[in-house]
């Protein structure tokens, strides 16, 4: 059976693991989306997310959930553990951390809409649970995100 290559897709099916352990946006990978005329859900759990405290070197763990509406690209679920992947050795607030990963997918697929959620382990007796959408502008996604900010966390 001939494999069939997905122009740009180089880390899936590679046999070959590229780990970096410092943020390296440039390891997200995408492909076109086959039906970018309907409004579907894609729902992204890493469940081992881990980096570090900026302050302290200590490690943090949590769960990040992306949630996306695709418009014309899909992400490479490969690119993008090998992407999350690069954050354990990168010192950054949780807040931030949530908010880089949304900015780079909006940079990499321009989704119509997209959410990224993180729910940290206590540290110090408290968790932290950040949460970072995006709808496009100017369209009804735009409407949608600010009323599902607004609805998070009541």
């Amino acid at each position: 059976m001939k494999e069939r290559q997905i122009e740009g897709i180089t880390h899936l099916g590679s046999g070959v693991n590229r780990y970096i352990f410092e943020y390296d946006p440039t390891l997200l990978q995408c492909f076109d989306n086959k039906h970018p005329e309907n409004d579907y859900f894609v729902r992204l759990n890493c469940p081992e997310f881990t980096c570090l405290c900026p302050v302290t070197n200590q490690p943090d763990f949590g769960t990040i959930y992306i949630n996306y509406i695709p418009d014309k690209k899909l992400v490479e679920s490969k690119s993008l553990k090998l992407y999350l992947f690069s954050f354990r050795n990168h010192g950054d607030f949780h807040e931030n951390s949530v908010n880089v990963i949304m900015k780079d997918l909006i940079k990499l697929l321009n989704p119509k809409y997209i959410e990224v959620i993180g729910e940290y382990t206590p540290r110090g007796g408290i968790s932290i649970y950040p949460f970072a959408n995006y709808g496009q502008p100017g369209t009804k996604w735009e409407g949608i995100a600010e009323k599902r900010l607004f609805e998070y966390g009541l």
